[in-house]
């Protein structure tokens, strides 16, 4: 199954783009699933590396970097990351610099969209 997901919510604070992440990291590692990950509005923050937490709290660029290792493609807005101040080399590996018109693609593709 194709499914997209598209994470709107900042990393932290709400746990939307955690919920969004551990869905689509549990789908990637199954059989038969594709995955992308779209992270537009606030949730372009989710993209950002190197992000310190607090021991024991879930940290979203493992759980991107885990996506990715199970070859899920993760899109970031690349307007919503000019209007975040996030640079290209500040993204989490396995990340890419996107646009609507790759989400549009996107969406075409999917057998299923979550929004979260």
């Amino acid at each position: 199954m194709k499914n997209l997901f598209i994470l709107n919510d900042a990393p932290y604070g709400s746990e939307r783009s955690y919920n969004g992440l551990r869905l689509a990291g549990a789908l990637s590692k199954r059989e038969g699933n594709e995955i992308k990950v779209f992270l537009i509005g606030d949730g372009a923050a989710c993209a950002k590396k190197n992000q310190k937490l607090p021991q024991g709290y879930y940290n979203i660029e493992i759980m991107l970097k885990n996506v990715a290792r199970h070859k899920g493609e993760i899109g970031v807005c690349g307007t919503c990351m000019d209007a975040r101040g996030i640079t290209e080399v500040e993204l989490v590996e396995g990340t890419k610099r996107s646009a609507l018109e790759e989400l549009t693609n996107w969406t075409e593709w999917a057998d299923k969209i979550l929004v979260f």
